[in-house]
């Protein structure tokens, strides 16, 4: 008996570094996937990690998914892997400042100060009222001791609208201590 092969008739693996076209993409999986895993991210990092890779596989270009993977890793200490889902988040999600500013916290972590600085930069170029871009750009510009002329409006909108009391002393006490 012959062996028969009849092209087309077996499905091609899926993977997270398989290019899906748009029939195959499933963005509406991919978004209850990411969902679910960001409940989980601090009370179960593995499940998390498990659901956000399935998120991707099933859509690779969900922007949301690579910044939730890149918060997973960036709280385990896993800098690179972290800044690489940033990077992919920062161009898929154009008009989000939430990628740039996780970015600038791997780059400050990693001890890179004038990067982090361009990227929190960038997240206010996207959202100029971001107030967490402010608050990462200002209390990084104070601890490295550099000059900059916006600091004092960041300090100030801090001052006012701070997202909590120590936020805001903080502010307070620089504004004060720069006059």
């Amino acid at each position: 008996m012959g062996l028969a092969f009849f092209a087309g008739c077996t499905a091609a693996p899926v993977g997270p570094y398989t290019t899906l076209t748009e029939e195959t993409r499933s963005t509406t999986d991919a978004e209850q996937l990411n969902r679910r895993a960001a409940d989980l991210i601090s009370s179960n990092p593995a499940k998390a990690e498990a659901l956000l890779r399935e998120a991707l596989t099933k859509d690779i270009y969900f922007g949301p998914a690579h910044n939730n993977l890149g918060v997973l890793y960036l709280k385990q200490g896993r800098l690179y892997e972290a800044a690489n889902e940033f990077e992919w988040a920062r161009k898929l999600l154009p008009g989000s400042p939430d990628p740039r500013i996780n970015l600038a916290l791997v780059l400050e972590r990693a001890g890179r100060t004038d990067e982090a600085l361009r990227a929190y930069e960038a997240a206010l170029e996207v959202e100029p009222d971001c107030l967490a871009a402010m608050q990462g750009a200002a209390n990084l510009t104070v601890r490295a001791g550099r000059n900059d002329a916006r600091l004092a409006g960041w300090l100030g909108r801090i001052a006012l609208e701070g997202p909590d009391a120590t936020w805001r002393e903080w502010a307070v006490a620089r504004q004060r201590a720069s006059r």
